[in-house]
């Protein structure tokens, strides 16, 4: 048996006993009644003095017993006053049974610390169940001598162990939801995740393929190159888009900024949009690339599709500490509703765990101001056991129309391509 087949046995293991786990209640405690019925012998035979009011004081006994230990095992009556108060008439109700017929009367000892066990909690625990104890003695003593303190010890044996249970039971209840809590926050976690991942990657990607289409159609009449251009655009964006979805359903996706930056580019000129992107600064570790070259994608595809912008200005600076990206534009300013809902605030987000900060809102000349921080060293992007090279560069070879097949929709499969280069007038966009 393999180590991987021990452990899926042990967890197995671990969730059957968790599904058959269930927690003491009142009905635990209530075979420890028996240990009264050699009092109730006695009363029955007529072995004791007063039987009426031995068979008051029995009944009233169970009774508050039954009351107390019931109440005892839920939070909200444990603590309410009229348990308090029916522990301490179960306690005086044992001492006048134990002072007024002794003998087997005083195994109500024992039952009132199981009682008091059940009812009280730290750290009112220890000063009761010290005054059941005294109270088991004293009365003890008294009616039978000191032979009598096995009886008060049994009442604190049976006070304390009985609170370590319920105590390590509340302690495996606490344990089960907290375990129940986190399993449910990793699964929101990764829909988030996952979420986000969909809309960075679809929304950039489907609003540079608009464009590019609509520049196909108006180019298609009077320039058949440049509408080839723009198609062969269209392809190679949507070869790329089936690898970057493949890399965000495993979790292993890296970004280059460097990259990001020329797509951008591309998508910005294609939308009649000038560019101008200036870049400085030392090397930035994986992390902070790929951060960064999410916060370009999300701000390019907000600038073409709702600034109305001529302009849009890209700056990438920073020194070994932290690094500062903007993306300003001349547009009208407004995001449009509803799109900070899913972009910006996924970004926000991924950059604040990273102890980094996003910014966005009306530039100081007008138009729309994306501002991102980051500190310099932001550790790796891919978990461990992560693949050790992701493609993020667009293939440079494209297959002739000819050669083209159709995908199948049953599988995220690019199609195969030749070697015929072709080269694009513009950079070429990828993810």
């Amino acid at each position: 048996m393999t180590h991987d087949h021990c452990e899926k046995n042990d967890g197995c293991c671990e969730a059957e006993h968790a599904r058959h786990y269930r927690a003491p209640t009142g009905l635990t405690l209530l075979p420890w009644l028996l240990l009264g019925m050699g009092a109730f012998s006695n009363l029955f035979q007529g072995h004791t003095s007063n039987p009426w009011i031995g068979g008051l004081g029995l009944l009233t006994f169970n009774s508050l017993y039954i009351y107390v230990t019931f109440r005892a095992f839920v939070k909200k009556t444990r603590e309410a006053l009229s348990t308090r108060v029916a522990l301490t008439l179960l306690t005086a109700v044992t001492c006048a049974l134990g002072l007024g017929y002794g003998g087997t009367w005083l195994l109500f000892f024992p039952l009132l610390g199981l009682a008091t066990g059940a009812a009280v909690r730290m750290p009112h625990l220890r000063p009761a169940g010290a005054a059941v104890t005294v109270l088991a003695g004293v009365v003890c003593v008294v009616r039978d001598g000191w032979g009598g303190l096995d009886t008060a010890y049994a009442t604190a044996i049976s006070t304390m162990v009985t609170a370590a249970i319920l105590s390590l039971s509340e302690a495996v209840r606490d344990l089960r939801a907290a375990r129940e809590e986190l399993a449910r926050r990793a699964v929101e976690e990764e829909r988030l995740r996952f979420s986000r991942d969909l809309h960075d990657l679809l929304g950039h990607t489907l609003s540079v393929i608009v464009v590019k289409s609509e520049a196909a159609r108006r180019l298609a009449q009077r320039d058949v190159d440049a509408a080839v251009l723009q198609v062969t655009d269209i392809e190679s964006i949507g070869r790329q888009a089936l690898t970057e979805i493949r890399e965000a359903v495993t979790g292993y996706r890296k970004g280059s900024l460097d990259a990001e930056l020329d797509r951008a580019h591309s998508a910005l000129t294609a939308a009649g949009i000038s560019v101008t992107v200036d870049r400085s600064g030392p090397p930035l570790p994986p992390r902070t690339e790929a951060l960064l070259g999410w916060v370009v994608r999300e701000a390019a595809t907000n600038v073409v599709r709702h600034s109305r912008a001529g302009r849009c200005a890209i700056t990438v600076s920073g020194d070994e500490g932290s690094v500062r990206l903007t993306v300003s534009d001349d547009g009208h300013g407004d995001l449009g509703s509803g799109v900070g809902g899913t972009g910006l605030l996924g970004l926000r987000e991924r950059l604040a765990a990273a102890g980094g900060s996003l910014g966005a809102g009306a530039g100081e000349g007008g138009g729309f101001l994306v501002t991102a921080e980051l500190p310099g060293g932001s550790g790796e992007l891919a978990p461990a056991g992560a693949p050790a090279e992701v493609p993020t560069e667009v293939p440079t070879e494209v297959p002739t129309e000819s050669a083209l097949p159709l995908p199948s929709p049953h599988h995220l499969q690019e199609p195969p391509v030749n070697t015929a280069p072709i080269t694009p007038s513009r950079p070429t966009l990828g993810p």
